[in-house]
């Protein structure tokens, strides 16, 4: 049986440095202030809640790890606290 060359196809034929340029236009077409989650905090939240349920509570990352979820809250509060100065 004749073993046939697999080849890469799409974004994984790019170079990593291609790659990196394409990711960074990621969301640059639509300014900050007219993005839904940058207006709304509680928006966000209730997107986040409604896709952290739609994954099995055995896979969710948090949920295996405590020491994680811990460290994230604590950034999260960091990072906010330091927002707001």
């Amino acid at each position: 049986m004749e073993k046939i060359e697999k080849r890469k196809r799409g974004l994984a034929c790019l170079s990593p440095e291609r790659r990196s340029e394409i990711a960074r236009m990621g969301g640059k077409s639509v300014p900050p202030e007219k993005r839904a989650f940058s207006r709304s905090a509680t928006l966000a939240a209730d997107a986040g809640r409604i896709g952290g349920s739609a994954v099995a509570p055995e896979n969710r990352m948090f949920h295996q790890d405590n020491d994680l979820a811990r460290r994230a809250a604590r950034a999260s509060v960091a990072a906010r606290a330091k927002k707001d100065e």
